[in-house]
């Protein structure tokens, strides 16, 4: 923030690796597993809505992306576009909650050779619990760079939606990646466009392939990190404790980090 007056930031070390400490105004504190907690009680509501209900096509892979449309970048959607051309039948899925930018988007599909009908917007929805159940028709959800889904990962992954994602270098861009991993799916963490757009592929493809990811994350719910609150809360507290412990004995604000706990 470049405050002086806000002493730390929580992060973990995939998010905020060793050696860039630097780059931070705050002192960093790492928490063991990720720095983004999960509320393991949200209700996914149902029956599921019909593919015909959410405007989607019968038949066909679903891409998913319910990110901010602020965060597609021509980059990120000019991959999009080329995954949809070599995939038959295959549509985009994405969040609208601004008319001009979904226009604009399918213009720019025209404008690469996609039928504007291949991709398919979803309006915001009343309650929550509503919009969660959606995601369940998706196939896979792929995310944007430099800014990635962040709450929204988390949304997809609760749902049982694998997240692919690519690791940037700001703080912005490596919270799916942080979250995927405490989920125990780092597969679908790449490093580059091309290893993200091989395996967007790959996955579109090989449909045992994501049914087995698909199979690990519905198992992954209630013993990974990214789905127990409990014990994110247990590390929060510890280093809340230890940053008032410091603060009690006149210490200044050091980066720490904090051991996992049981």
């Amino acid at each position: 923030m470049g405050a002086p007056y806000i002493d730390y930031i929580i992060g973990d070390a995939r998010l905020i690796p060793p050696g860039q400490d630097a780059s931070y105004s705050e002192k960093v504190v790492r928490l063991p597993d990720t720095f983004l907690v999960s509320d393991r009680n949200r209700t996914v509501a149902g029956p599921t809505p019909t593919r015909a209900e959410s405007g989607l096509p019968a038949e066909g892979f679903v891409f998913c992306c319910f990110n901010n449309s602020y965060k597609i970048t021509p980059a990120v959607f000019e991959l999009w576009m080329r995954l949809l051309e070599r995939i038959d039948g295959s549509v985009l899925w994405l969040f609208e909650d601004n008319a001009v930018a979904a226009a604009n988007l399918r213009r720019e599909a025209k404008a690469r050779g996609i039928a504007a009908r291949r991709l398919v917007f979803a309006c915001r929805t009343p309650r929550l619990a509503d919009h969660l159940a959606r995601y369940r028709l998706a196939d896979l959800f792929l995310d944007t760079l430099p800014y990635n889904a962040h709450v929204t990962t988390i949304d997809a992954l609760w749902t049982g939606l694998p997240v692919l994602t690519r690791m940037g270098a700001t703080f912005a861009g490596r919270v799916a990646g942080s979250l995927l991993h405490a989920a125990g799916l780092p597969e679908l963490v790449t490093q580059t466009p091309e290893e993200y757009e091989a395996r967007a592929h790959r996955l579109a493809t090989s449909p045992a392939e994501l049914a087995a990811i698909r199979a690990r994350l519905s198992a992954n719910h209630l013993s990974h990190a990214l789905f127990d609150t409990d014990r994110f809360r247990r590390h929060i507290e510890t280093a809340y404790a230890t940053m008032r412990a410091r603060s009690r004995r006149g210490l200044p604000a050091e980066a720490f980090s904090v051991d996992g706990v049981k």
